[in-house]
């Protein structure tokens, strides 16, 4: 039999076992938890016990179902809620593989073996695609804590050299008035000031290293260029569609209504659409000039430009030298 002490830890072994080897498929009957209890706790106990501490755990609220064998019916997540986090964090490019793998390790305690089982695949899949910068993670806490206490930061920032390996861009460390973290197309950046100038930049979270909190305050948001009014950041993210830096500026273009998924996709839906001749849509949008060039180059024989004249006349440039190039 158990001892006192392990008597009192009676109800949350059991209720363990039922995080760990029970869902609506996979019911334990009491016999089943007496023998997982013998076998992975070492403890013997009756099936009244058993009961009796189920019982215990349904009033202190655990959604227990008993029908038919006891299962634990309500998690911290579903198993398809904790699919979706493990697939965002595999196809992120921000954090290394060691990392991913750590955060999907914890975020598995949330489910039963069941489900580790049907996710191990994913395991190998996502192995050398992620970034190789080791430090993000504390980067990200570092960063945290500086725009929660309003304070400037210094950081290393990192390019790839053609040994294929991160060097410092500079020896010189950034100064930045750090605003925002935000996700965009798979890469996570940091919204700030670059502190000898008075507008954004963007800085790539998997290319800094090395973040020191300053003392100094960072600078008022409202006194920054184009942060004004604050940060919208559905509006931002839509106007800057590859995180380039500067101001954004109307765009108007002819395209056919099936680009609408991919402008959607694109620019969210923060612009205004008008109907064309036959299938055509007349788009008017905002967006950062040179996000918009590398977007439009690559659908460039389904669009057509036609203001500003400044963009037209990029674009005809950048495709005439293509052309040069292939002719």
């Amino acid at each position: 039999m158990y001892g006192t002490g392990t008597k009192k830890m009676l109800n949350m072994l059991i209720l363990d076992i039922l995080k760990e080897c029970s869902d609506s498929e996979h019911r334990l009957l009491q016999q089943d938890i007496i023998d997982l209890l013998e076998s992975n706790y070492g403890i013997i106990c009756e099936r009244r016990a058993v009961k009796n501490n189920i019982v215990s755990l349904k009033e202190m609220g655990y959604d227990i179902d008993a029908d038919k064998g006891y299962y634990l019916k309500t998690r911290e997540f579903t198993d398809a809620e904790l699919r979706l986090l493990i697939d965002s964090i595999f196809s992120s490019g921000s954090i290394t593989d060691k990392e991913a793998h750590k955060l999907v390790q914890k975020l598995e305690k949330y489910s039963n073996k069941y489900f580790k089982s049907h996710v191990s695949h994913i395991h190998s899949a996502s192995s050398g695609k992620n970034a190789e910068n080791q430090k993000v993670m504390e980067s990200i806490a570092a960063i945290d804590t500086a725009i929660s206490e309003g304070k400037k930061i210094s950081f290393s920032y990192l390019q790839y050299g053609i040994d294929f390996k991160l060097h410092p861009k500079r020896d010189i460390r950034y100064v930045v008035s750090p605003y925002q973290m935000i996700s965009n197309k798979g890469k996570y950046f940091l919204i700030g000031n670059y502190d000898a100038y008075d507008d954004i930049s963007h800085y790539r979270l998997d290319r800094i290293t090395d973040v020191e909190m300053l003392k100094e305050p960072r600078k008022p948001i409202k006194s920054i260029k184009g942060l004004e009014n604050g940060l919208n950041i559905s509006q931002y993210i839509s106007e800057h569609v590859y995180m380039f830096s500067g101001e954004s500026e109307h765009i108007k273009l002819r395209a056919n209504e099936k680009l609408m998924d991919t402008l959607i996709d694109n620019f969210g839906k923060n612009f205004r659409v008008s109907l064309g001749e036959g299938d055509d849509i007349i788009v008017d949008l905002k967006c950062n000039p040179d996000a918009f060039f590398y977007w439009v180059m690559q659908y460039g024989q389904y669009v057509e430009v036609l203001e500003p004249e400044s963009m037209r006349k990029r674009i005809k440039e950048a495709s005439y030298t293509a052309y040069k190039m292939y002719r």
